[in-house]
């Protein structure tokens, strides 16, 4: 929650200095929820981009959840569509983490105790973005840029996302995620996040392969 409060409130300032009102901005954060889009989608408002750009900018943004989706998928294909839809809406980063932390080597899925679990990390995490997002919008103006709060909230994520880190294909995902992600900040519209994404990912399998042929080798 804490990262959540952060990420919203830096969110929240970042839409009211691009210009945006704030009955503006508080609609946007009430119906967006979605941090890394919004930071995204602002400087192309900002811009008088068309509406087709923003979109696009926000599908490359957040592919990262069809990811997500894939893997929650075994855990909630039971309910129907529309209550899968809702609970895709409330995730976030640090519920598919923590929620993966938890139930992501569990041998039955689907079972009420992991929805409960679910439902017990989306509600807090939406009330609390929801309400630093509007502390961001209407008290942001009295934060000294000097603070760098964006670089807290980080901060904040990778004490999250680190943790997850428990073996070597893990590490050389995220070594190689970051590496691209660093070295494709200068490409538009956000690409090198998901260049980063599928890198990352592209790594993390290779990697695997590699340990389980070596495995597979030294049981000859």
């Amino acid at each position: 929650m804490v990262a959540t409060s952060l990420w919203g409130f830096v969110t929240g300032i970042a839409m009211i200095k691009s210009g945006m009102s704030e009955v503006m901005a508080t609609l946007m954060t009430l119906f967006v929820y979605a941090g890394s889009a919004q930071l995204t989608a602002l400087p192309l408002i900002v811009a008088g981009a068309p509406v087709w750009l923003i979109f696009l900018a926000g599908c490359v943004v957040n592919i990262r959840f069809v990811i997500f989706g894939a893997a929650l998928q075994p855990y909630f294909r039971r309910y129907p569509f529309l209550q899968r839809l809702g609970l895709g809406y409330w995730s976030s980063d640090m519920v598919f983490v923590l929620f993966m932390t938890r139930y992501g080597d569990a041998k039955k899925r689907g079972t009420r105790d992991q929805l409960y679990f679910y439902l017990g990390v989306i509600v807090p995490g939406w009330i609390s973005w929801q309400i630093a997002s509007i502390a961001g919008i209407y008290l942001g103006a009295v934060i000294p840029q000097s603070w760098s709060l964006e670089f807290a909230a980080t901060l904040a994520l990778l004490a999250i996302t680190v943790p997850l880190v428990k073996n070597i294909p893990m590490a050389v995902a995220l070594v190689v995620a970051g590496c691209i992600a660093w070295v494709g900040q200068p490409l538009p519209l956000r690409l090198g996040l998901a260049a980063a994404v599928i890198g990352g990912i592209v790594a993390g399998v290779m990697a695997e392969k590699h340990r389980d042929r070596a495995i597979g080798g030294r049981h000859v």
